[in-house]
């Protein structure tokens, strides 16, 4: 089984063009995000899988049943159709790279 959250998956400060090499590699495209601080994303489904790693600041992530703080270099997976909420908890704004296969 694939883990949903890898702690650590890349080295910091991040580098997203390492970041963006790598999900290509695993078929998946890379575009960056910029959430202000307390914004939400609410209970999102996609129908393909995504990738998420945040560049800097921090969000709290829901993936299904399961809750976590993601931090910079950390990869989160969201199987396709799976409930999924974000919110950036950083005080400042949160850079964050997404990808879909």
């Amino acid at each position: 089984m694939t883990e949903l959250y890898v702690s650590g998956k890349f080295s910091t400060p991040l580098d997203p063009r390492a970041v963006s090499t790598d999900w290509a590699q695993r078929g998946y495209s890379c575009d960056e995000f910029v959430d202000p601080p307390g914004r939400s994303w609410t209970d999102f489904v996609h129908d393909c899988n995504e990738l998420v790693t945040v560049i800097e600041g921090r969000l709290r992530m829901r993936v299904g049943d399961t809750e976590r703080i993601v931090e910079p270099g950390d990869e989160v997976l969201i199987p396709k159709g799976t409930l999924h909420s974000v919110r950036n908890i950083h005080h400042g704004d949160t850079r964050w790279l997404y990808g879909y296969d």
